[in-house]
Parts: C-alpha cells; structure tokens; sequence
C-alpha cells in the first residue's frame, strides 16, 4: 500500500509508542491512546497463519526477526484513530474511503412519496427489538433451516423461515443499521419524508458508511443481502411501537434497483421497503446509538456479542449472564461447547467497542464490562 522506502524502519515497541504520542497529540485519551497503539500495531504485524509464520521463518534461516516496515498512515497525524482499519487478512493498516464529514444535502423532494437517504453526519442506530431476538443467523454459509427461539420468560417468540437462498445473516443487517440510522436522524430534525417505509439511497453511500471496500465485489455481496433479507420471513408475537403484526412478514417487503452504472449491470441506486414490523420500531423510536466500530468486527459472533453488549449492558458499569443464556440469545446452532471455543477466541482478541468480556468458566458465568465504568476489581480468571 505504501512504498517500502517511504516508511521507516522501526521496532515493534517504537511503532507503538510513535502511535500512542501522535494520537495524544490529536487529543485522543491516554489510556484509549495506549489502547489502540497496541491493537493497531501488534494485529498488523501478527502473522496470517502459524504454518505461513514457520514457513518464512526457515526461508530466513532462523535469524532473528527483523523489524517490520510501519505504515505512514500509522505515524501521520493528520489521519485520526478512526480513519484507520486493520485488515486482518492481509494484515496491512488501511485507510478507509469516507473518513472526513460532509455536509446536509438539501430536500430535493419534499413531498416524494420515498425516503432518501442523503444524510451524511448522523449517529448509528440499531432497531432494540433485532438486537434482542436472534433474528439473523452466525452462519458464514447459506442457512436453510427454520429458526425457533423463545425467550426465557417465555413472552417473547419468533419464528424465522428462510428461502432457498438462506436465512439473512448478521452482516446483511449492515443494511437495515444503515437505513434505521438515516430514518431516525430524519425523525430527530422533522423531516417529513421520514414517515415513509420505502427508502433510496445511492449504494456507494452505503458501502462508505459501512466500512466496505467500494468494487464490484461489494455490489453483488448488496444484491444478495437484499435478497436474504426479502425472502427470510418472520411470525412472532414482539410487540413493536405498542403494535403487534400478526401475520408472517419479510425482513424487508421489497427492493429494487432504479440506477444502474451506464457501461455495466452494477447497481448505482437502491429502493427498499422496510417491512411494518420493522418500520414500527423505527417510528417509536425503538432504537439505540452503536459505535462506529461495529462494522471493523470480522465475526458475525462478535457483532452479535456487541449488540448484546449494548442492548443489555448499555451505560452500566457490567452485566452478569450464564454462558448458556448467552448461547441462546446470540443464536448459535452449535454445541454449548462449540460455543465456548468461539467465545474464548474473542475474549482473548478483545477487539469488541466499548465492552469487554470478562468470563469465569468454572462458574459458566461471563461478565460482560463497560470500558469506560469497569470495576478495577474484577479480574479475568482463566480457562
């Protein structure tokens, strides 16, 4: 991404503490500074497999390890913290497109009978009633089966059916954050088209508010969420703004693409209708503020985990759950003991925004802390 004689030649430690003292120097918090230093630096130098890491090892000659090459965009400070994205797959720091805040287009249409979404400073919202119930499934392959969940108290249920091309997934809900989002800060500055289900928006601002590579790749990947999320229909007895909709109902009830590029298929503007149920939510103003961040986690588990987090935990200093309960309320189809693994990786990684995981397996409890309000006395224990 940057030319080998443009960075220098720094250690890992050096790296760290470069990061640390530019981000302070932008005002960032000492401990959030120190924080993301670490993060930043050892996930972009960590290897991408163990066999690969041995492997260039013996090329090597098994010398010493020499110092890795550090981004500039790790050491300017004129890119905030923000702005900056690990790719762990390439394991390179990347600048993502949309970084700097653009101002309020005007309302080209004030009486269209559509929302656009042409809102640019806003806040993040998740709609209460998804980030409760395990709606989308974890699976990373199409999921045909039919999901029953029931809540503890046994109040709330919901029956999810999928079509032939499977259930939506916890990343197809980057659509429907995206589109809530939008809605509500139209509803916060009284915007009258706010009242509509049906909603437009261009695709390149989506995939720009969303943390997504802009390619032709990221076009078809939208395609294909849209169609999970009309053809995975729900039942359930959940109450959204004090009504209950009775019948079973889409995700979304339709789409369409009503732009394309001039030289190829590759959709340029989008039309999607919210079904009621969702839409409900939305109106009554069932929703809370996410962190940016949400869209950097790679897992749909630790997405998952996020919500939960928020949902649950909020602006407390911790909340207490059994790692079976945790199990049900992500979805996870898996063994109990599956689910275990799972969750010991993303303790180990803690890279979840604002929360982190503090579990005590010999109780099967896990404790779920607010970064900012966490108790010192509350330690890890370990596996």
């Amino acid at each position: 991404m940057f030319p080998a004689n443009d960075a220098p030649a720094l250690t890992e430690e050096q790296q760290r503490e470069e990061l640390f003292r530019k981000q302070v120097e932008l005002g960032t918090p000492a401990d959030q500074a120190r924080a993301y230093a670490d993060r930043v630096v050892l996930r972009a130098g960590a290897p991408r497999k163990k066999a690969a890491a041995a492997k260039r090892g013996k090329k090597a000659g098994g010398g010493a390890e020499a110092p890795r090459k550090v981004p500039k965009a790790l050491l300017d400070p004129a890119i905030p913290p923000d702005d900056l994205v690990v790719d762990a797959d390439e394991g390179n720091v990347v600048v993502e497109d949309g970084g700097s805040k653009r101002g309020l287009l005007p309302v080209h249409h004030p009486n269209r009978d559509f929302f656009l979404c042409d809102l640019f400073d806003y806040a993040l919202k998740d709609d209460g009633v998804s980030m409760e119930a395990p709606i989308f499934t974890l699976a990373t392959k199409p999921d045909t089966k039919v999901w029953h969940w029931k809540s503890k108290d046994e109040s709330r249920a919901l029956t999810v059916t999928p079509s032939v091309l499977g259930r939506a997934t916890q990343h197809d809900k980057d659509l429907l954050i995206y589109v809530v989002s939008q809605i509500t800060e139209a509803l916060n500055r009284g915007r009258e088209d706010a009242a509509n289900r049906t909603v437009r928006f261009r695709v390149y601002d989506y995939l720009v508010s969303t943390n997504k590579r802009v390619g032709g790749k990221e076009y078809q990947r939208l395609q294909e969420a849209l169609e999970r999320l009309r053809g995975t229909s729900i039942k359930t007895n959940i109450q959204t703004g004090g009504e209950r909709v009775k019948e079973g109902f889409g995700i979304v009830d339709s789409w369409k693409i009503i732009e394309k590029a001039p030289d190829d298929d590759r959709m340029i503007g989008v039309e999607v209708t919210l079904s009621k149920w969702l839409f409900n939510a939305v109106q009554a103003r069932e929703v809370l503020t996410i962190s940016n961040a949400y869209f950097r986690l790679r897992k749909p588990l630790e997405r998952r985990l996020y919500e939960l987090a928020r949902k649950h935990c909020g602006h407390q200093s911790e909340f207490k759950i059994t790692v079976e309960l945790l199990c049900e309320k992500c979805g996870s189809q898996g063994t109990i003991r599956e689910f275990r693994r799972m969750l010991k990786e993303i303790v180990e990684d803690d890279l979840l925004p604002d929360y982190t995981l503090v579990p005590d397996w010999t109780k099967g409890m896990v404790v779920i802390q607010n970064r900012k309000k966490a108790l010192p006395n509350v330690a890890r224990v370990p596996a």
